[in-house]
């Protein structure tokens, strides 16, 4: 798999960083992928520190930050990260091109 384009950040997830303070603490938005779930990888996201490696996404004002190591990078090439508010909850959610299938929770797919 080769990486075509970084995956891209919507304001609404960078918004929702900003409100839960996540820039100001220092944090970042960590994706990660890895083996597991039920459909053969999941998406692991949350509140980390950058580490030497990372593809580092900042928002617009430069606070906000979403990280992504570099064995997850190929995976997530050309995704959507948004956020969603539905009446079952709000969450960060991938919208993934690379994935073929994926659970009806979201947080699971394959290639």
């Amino acid at each position: 798999m080769e990486l075509t384009l970084p995956p891209k950040v919507t304001e609404r997830a960078y918004s929702r960083l900003h409100e839960i303070g996540a820039g100001e603490s220092g944090k970042a938005l960590r994706i990660a992928v890895e083996g597991g779930g039920c459909s053969g990888f999941q998406y692991d996201i949350s509140l980390d520190d950058p580490a030497e490696g990372d593809l580092v996404l900042d928002g617009p004002d430069g606070v906000e930050r979403v990280v992504i190591d570099e064995v997850s990078l190929p995976f997530l090439a050309n995704a959507v990260i948004d956020f969603t508010e539905e009446l079952i909850g709000a969450r960060f959610v991938i919208d993934n091109p690379n994935a073929t299938s994926s659970c009806g929770c979201g947080t699971s797919f394959s290639m």
